[in-house]
């Protein structure tokens, strides 16, 4: 049997994650759930009813219970708001084992209380022993059980939320990005944006994620404008291409006047012509015709002269 597939997030901006209602039927859009998870029984939103089914993901589909009831969604709002207190006997426990390379960043519970991750971050790169404190964790909260669940940067940024780099009062993470998406050097690169540090760094430490946002077009728009230290003909004459703006295809040419003195001028890409293929008509037209030989020519020029 065909398996219904739909779409479901556990957070306002999380990532999407896919189950089989097939159990539940006529489930819609807006409606909450209870799902089977790999970290338990949680409850979540529906927010997608998937038309063409994705490939089986391994182990097979996870599936929808039933869905939440009034009582389900009291009891999540009740246990969501211990959370914080949790959080806070979390650190002051990791504190005391001297724990100081860990940063406890987020409690969470799932909707019954039956379930309750810590979240961290580190700031080495080596793996730290937490053990001890997952076991004091659990003896104080004996009916519960702990993970404890290590995240990066860009996660923690997403969770703290605040203002961002650029100036905005909720940092695109924590707004709407439900993904991190690989973001390179290359990419300011493309953009023509400065590569120092404060200039395309987040508040994560780490590269800023809208690096992304107009990467394509960008790249997309230099395929049809000349790359820098070509020669071009330009209205005013003969130059060479110093820098180009991509998003108003427009081109910077670097020229030189009658007395010698050098000046740029932005040109429109339209305006410009490439001085390599003009260079190579001209030359075309004044070589002598391979056809002379044979006396087929019918070009007016003398053999083996150029016109």
């Amino acid at each position: 049997m065909q398996p219904n597939i739909i779409g479901v997030r556990f957070a306002k901006v999380g990532k999407i994650y896919h189950f089989d209602t097939s159990a539940v039927p006529d489930v819609g859009i807006g409606e909450h759930v209870i799902v089977d998870t790999s970290r338990g029984r949680h409850l979540g939103e529906v927010v997608q009813l998937v038309k063409e089914v994705p490939p089986k993901p391994d182990g097979g589909w996870r599936t929808v219970e039933r869905r939440a009831t009034p009582r389900d969604l009291l009891l999540l709002q009740s246990w969501q708001s211990r959370q914080t207190e949790a959080m806070i006997n979390c650190r002051a426990r990791a504190s005391e084992l001297g724990l100081k390379e860990v940063k406890i960043v987020a409690a969470e519970y799932n909707y019954d209380g039956s379930r309750l991750t810590f979240l961290f971050s580190t700031e080495g790169e080596e793996k730290v022993d937490l053990k001890s404190l997952k076991k004091d964790m659990h003896d104080l909260y004996p009916n519960t059980h702990i993970e404890m669940r290590q995240i990066g940067p860009r996660d923690v940024a997403k969770i703290l939320g605040g203002m961002g780099a650029c100036g905005l009062e909720t940092r695109c993470c924590s707004k709407f990005l439900t993904d991190f998406s690989p973001i390179s050097i290359k990419m300011a690169k493309e953009q023509g944006i400065s590569l120092t540090p404060n200039e395309i760094t987040g508040m994560c430490g780490r590269l800023r994620c809208c690096l992304i946002y107009e990467y394509e077009q960008y790249v997309e728009a230099r395929k049809h404008l000349p790359k820098r230290n070509k020669r071009v003909i330009t209205p005013r004459g003969e130059g060479k291409v110093v820098d180009v703006l991509p998003m108003n295809s427009k081109v910077i040419v670097l020229l030189e006047n009658e007395e010698g003195k050098r000046f740029t001028e932005i040109f429109d890409n339209q305006d410009l012509q490439p001085w390599d293929e003009l260079e190579a008509l001209r030359r075309k037209s004044q070589a002598p015709c391979d056809r002379h030989d044979s006396g087929g020519c019918t070009c007016g020029k003398s053999k083996g002269r150029k016109n």
